[in-house]
């Protein structure tokens, strides 16, 4: 009953705090968002008795890449970029089909058409798992992701060196 009731204040406040993210104007504020969003998604996977994924949850998203996106946006200075005429005029049709679609899918997963059991989920030593596949079968991936970040942020650096410069 308390794992119940956890589970449903996370998920509402993790809802709440993801169309928060995109509903605001203000790049630092929608940041913020991210990272409530980020620390609720890490208490939902505590409560699936995934714990490294929850601290691996907050060490790379919660820590790391909203922490690098502040950086960015506070060296670009873009929380004091002039207003501009809103170019999402007519989104709301693109976000309304989307919309349907989310929730046909969600009608489509509450109600299965077969009798589908899942699997038991089994106790097993997972982070010797995860670990032995990051480096072995997904070791190439691993360290392409690594070096997508270091293309960002040096990309984020010398943006700013050009503005500042000019």
């Amino acid at each position: 009953m308390l794992e119940m009731a956890i589970f449903s204040i996370l998920a509402v406040v993790a809802v709440t705090a993801g169309i928060a993210v995109i509903a605001q104007r203000n790049v630092v504020h929608s940041a913020l968002f991210l990272l409530v969003h980020f620390c609720c998604l890490a208490g939902l996977y505590i409560l699936l008795n995934a714990q490294f994924l929850a601290m691996t949850q907050l060490i790379v998203y919660a820590g790391a890449v909203v922490v690098l996106f502040l950086f960015v946006v506070m060296l670009l200075g873009l929380e004091r970029a002039r207003e501009l005429p809103d170019p999402r005029r007519y989104q709301w049709i693109v976000g309304s089909l989307l919309g349907m679609l989310w929730v046909a899918a969600l009608i489509w997963a509450l109600f299965p058409q077969a009798a589908q059991t899942a699997p038991a989920l089994t106790r097993s030593d997972n982070v010797r798992q995860i670990g032995a596949a990051l480096l072995t079968d997904f070791a190439i991936p691993f360290e392409l992701t690594a070096l997508v970040l270091l293309v960002a942020v040096i990309g984020s650096l010398v943006l700013a060196k050009k503005k500042l410069e000019g």
